[in-house]
């Protein structure tokens, strides 16, 4: 197996360190490199990209969740860990949304730390235990989720499924416009700005079997 590709965007020096220490003698990763601001990660990755980037939420120039989007948006291969010393649901769910692949909080073990890199670098989504009560906390709170719907409802289950707009418009008997109409309603609601968004932020957080939502 190849090494696990990782850099680190932290304007925290001592956290660098502190992740640099806790990884050394990780044969399965290799650390490649840091940033201390949003800049000088789009400026390394430019230049190479690495497998996982662990991803400070606050920063001087720029929030992670708005440089998590950025580095989404050009280079999608690249997965994210959220990385923080908060856990508050509105920064797990922006970051989510935003395209992370996980959220750990700057108090990991090494165990949770290397477990969380090997998972994202599958694809697989690691929440910390904090981050994951706050999530689970956000999604229960239907005042938290925009409201749609029953046809939208409807729509958004089968765009889920993968259907397109016209096998979505054959099955619920409506016309191509009207299935266009509703997609772009619940882009709108739940401020994506495409389709694969949308159905990754209602995939990765269960709401397709919420049958509270559906």
């Amino acid at each position: 197996m190849n090494q696990i590709r990782v850099f680190i965007t932290d304007d925290h020096y001592m956290v660098i360190e502190g992740i640099r220490s806790l990884l050394q003698h990780d044969d399965e990763i290799e650390l490649i490199g840091y940033a201390s601001n949003a800049a000088s990660c789009m400026a390394f990755l430019r230049q190479e990209q690495p497998d996982v980037i662990l991803m400070d939420i606050s920063m001087p120039d720029k929030s992670g969740i708005e440089l998590c989007k950025e580095v989404k948006e050009k280079y999608p291969m690249i997965q994210i860990l959220g990385l923080s010393t908060f856990d508050q649901k509105s920064f797990v769910m922006k970051m989510m949304e935003n395209g992370a692949t996980g959220y750990l909080l700057k108090n990991a073990s090494k165990q949770e730390l290397s477990k969380a890199i090997h998972l994202a670098f599958e694809g697989k989504r690691y929440l910390s235990h904090g981050a994951s009560d706050a999530l689970k906390s956000a999604l229960k709170d239907k005042s938290a989720l925009p409201f749609i719907t029953r046809r939208e409802k409807e729509v958004l289950k089968l765009i889920a499924e993968g259907l397109t707009n016209v096998e979505i418009a054959k099955k619920l008997f409506i016309s191509t416009s009207t299935v266009d109409t509703h997609r772009k309603s619940l882009l709108f609601k739940f401020e994506m700005k495409n389709t694969a968004s949308l159905v990754r932020f209602i995939t990765q957080n269960g709401l397709i079997e919420d049958k509270d939502f559906t």
